[in-house]
């Protein structure tokens, strides 16, 4: 599956699985965006990041840690 900037709860259960010991609330906005641009299956234009998206993947994945 393709993942896109818009693609937040996949994308967050795709940071899960490859950083499961990593606190999301602990990260910062530039380490998430560099996270997301690394992982295997994300295909979309680094420019159209931002601090909104970062926002909805941190929230995420604070949703499915608890």
């Amino acid at each position: 599956m393709i993942l896109k900037w818009i693609d937040s709860l996949d994308i967050a259960l795709a940071l899960i699985d490859k950083y499961p010991d990593q606190d999301p609330l602990a990260i910062r906005f530039t380490d998430l965006r560099d996270w997301v641009l690394a992982l295997d299956d994300f295909d979309d234009d680094p420019e159209h990041c931002s601090e909104r998206i970062l926002e909805a993947i941190q929230l995420c994945w604070i949703d499915e840690n608890d």
